[in-house]
């Protein structure tokens, strides 16, 4: 049962790309191409790390 002084929890809602500024727009790719970088960067080392415990124990698949 909730007390009566507590504050209420907000929630962040997605806003509707057809309703975002160009400007709006732009940051939202910036931030997009950043963690689509940080995803890419992720999948490199990943990689490395799975072509080095291959080479260590001879797998090859």
């Amino acid at each position: 049962m909730a007390m009566p002084d507590e504050e209420p929890v907000l929630v962040q809602r997605a806003q509707a790309i057809d309703q975002m500024s160009v400007a709006e727009l732009e940051v939202r790719i910036a931030r997009l191409q950043s963690q689509i970088a940080a995803c890419e960067a992720e999948i490199e080392k990943k990689k490395a790390q799975k072509r080095a415990a291959d080479a260590l124990f001879g797998g090859g698949s």
